[in-house]
């Protein structure tokens, strides 16, 4: 087998992909690419790579972005030529702002065609902005990449596959060097996206409140609750002297406002890429944090016994409302089990009401947080559950969301599915919108429109065409329903009422601002 012909070409990228510890591949199928679409069947039937295909490319991108977010390992999603390879661009994108390792692999007509009517046929290199181009199967790294593929006829040969798996990986260089802070400074411990324990770590070595977001990965041990609240209604925010930044931290106006400010030190974990606001001269950028001891814990218990009167002020008004909703799928994640959470209205509701869980059951919270689109995330949830074997898999999300991304639940025969539960909180619109500036009562005239947009849409004869199992459960069931042993993947839509949203969250603010003030 030549390695310069297609079929040449195809074994060397397998023999890459297994080279980088690759598990699975994703493949959405077409002609250009069908040397590479065998390659990776013989693959798969060697028990090489795990390989699953989609029929729909937008949605085999977020697949591979969920295997590769759980798995932390690299994943490749594989299409033809054409309009293919732009459906990959929301993943892609997602992919890149999230430091997430997925590696675009698009099969192309020989560069000779490009400007001519031949076709299927456009310039699909350096199609992603801000993803690294690379046109050479040995040139794949760990990083986000595109890889394309100039493929010849003849595109089909009989050959005997074989791949040997004795390759190395180069390995990549770790973030630069640590600091090592000083005690004394009132500090806050911010955990954004994808932080992961050593925010936690830090906070519990140094005794200082950890504000972690449910993504983060360091939101168990001693951290708070309603961090966001006791940012806005707290005076113990404006005594603030430092903030030790760890992760992706987009997800509250609250935070970003104190990442923002100027007047203090602010010690960021990571590079302007994760930063959330322009930085100043004040923030310092380092690849790690130390501290020598621990302060006296005056300053912590403080922010924990505020945390605990704001957080009952929450609770005494959330009951049968999106907030219950969100604490019962948190409370449902045993050890060892994963959720993924839906953007908008979901994550955020379980950022205000979610307990941190006990440190050390591994249960892994997870979110596409990189540009926090609602496309694709069944499909990444899909892949999640995929990725990383789990005691429970569960997602989250909200009604725009699963009807945005419906066609991830396509799914042929015989493909790899896992045992996943989605949640739908069901209110017929987008929620998040009440809470925003467009929410209030100058634009109700105009809000059903063109920001809550009402679908009336039957979820349940959608997940019959699919042949997903659906049932509805009201949110005091849905605590013993996410209990139940589940094969496949089912849905389980939960009807809540979006209708005076934002009056709620004005008298949670104004509860909590009373019961900080006693």
């Amino acid at each position: 087998m030549s390695e310069q012909t297609s079929v040449g070409v195809a074994r060397r990228l397998v023999m890459q992909l297994l080279a980088h510890e690759v598990n699975d591949a994703v493949l959405a199928p077409g002609s250009r690419s069908g040397p590479l679409a065998l390659a990776l069947a013989a693959a798969d039937d060697q028990g090489l790579i795990r390989l699953h295909v989609r029929v729909d490319e937008r949605e085999a991108g977020f697949l591979a972005l969920g295997l590769a977010k759980a798995s932390r390992r690299l994943v490749p999603a594989v299409t033809t030529s054409g309009t293919a390879v732009t459906n990959l661009h929301p993943a892609m994108l997602e992919a890149s702002h999230a430091g997430v390792s997925v590696l675009a692999v698009t099969a192309d007509r020989p560069g000779h065609l490009r400007g001519t009517g031949a076709n299927q046929t456009t310039d699909q290199r350096r199609i992603f902005p801000g993803v690294d181009f690379i046109d050479r199967v040995n040139a794949i790294t760990g990083r986000v990449q595109h890889l394309n593929l100039e493929l010849d006829e003849p595109l089909i040969e009989p050959v005997e596959w074989e791949f040997p798996t004795n390759s190395s990986v180069v390995g990549f260089s770790a973030p630069g060097d640590s600091i090592r802070l000083d005690l004394g400074p009132r500090t806050v411990v911010v955990a954004g996206d994808d932080a992961r324990q050593p925010a936690r770590v830090v906070a519990r070595d140094a005794r200082w409140p950890l504000l972690a977001e449910p993504s983060s990965g360091s939101r168990n041990g001693e951290a708070l609750v309603a961090y966001r609240q006791l940012l806005a209604h707290s005076p113990l925010a404006g005594q603030v002297e430092r903030v030790v930044s760890f992760g992706h931290a987009t997800l509250t106006r609250p935070v970003s406002r104190l990442l923002a400010r100027t007047d203090i030190p602010i010690v960021h974990v990571g590079s302007q890429a994760t930063f959330p606001v322009p930085a100043g001269p004040n923030v310092t950028f380092t690849g790690g944090v130390e501290v020598e001891a621990a302060d006296d814990g005056q300053w912590l218990d403080e922010w924990l016994a505020a945390d605990a009167l704001a957080t009952a002020a929450i609770d005494g008004l959330t009951a049968g409302t999106h907030y219950e909703l969100a604490r019962a799928v948190n409370a449902a994640v045993p050890p060892g089990g994963l959720l993924f959470v839906g953007s908008s209205s979901p994550i955020r509701d379980l950022d205000l009401v979610a307990r941190p869980y006990p440190v050390g059951d591994k249960r892994l919270i997870i979110a596409n947080r990189g540009l926090a689109g609602i496309d694709g995330v069944l499909s990444s949830a899909i892949g999640a559950a995929l990725g990383r074997p789990s005691s429970r898999a569960i997602a989250y999300v909200g009604d725009l969301t699963f009807l945005h991304g419906s066609n991830g639940l396509l799914i042929g025969p015989g493909e790899p599915r896992p045992d996943l539960t989605i949640v739908v909180a069901s209110d017929d619109g987008g929620s998040i919108f009440t809470t925003l500036e467009q929410g209030a009562p100058d634009y109700a005239a105009s809000f059903e429109r063109v920001f809550a947009t009402p679908t009336g849409a039957d979820i349940g004869a959608l997940c019959a065409g699919y042949g997903v199992a659906h049932r509805v459960v009201e949110v005091p069931d849905v605590a013993a329903a996410l209990a139940e042993d589940v094969t496949g993947i089912r849905v389980l839509e939960v009807p809540v009422d979006r209708t005076g949203r934002r009056e709620l969250d004005a008298r949670i603010a104004a509860s909590v601002a009373a019961a900080l003030a006693r």
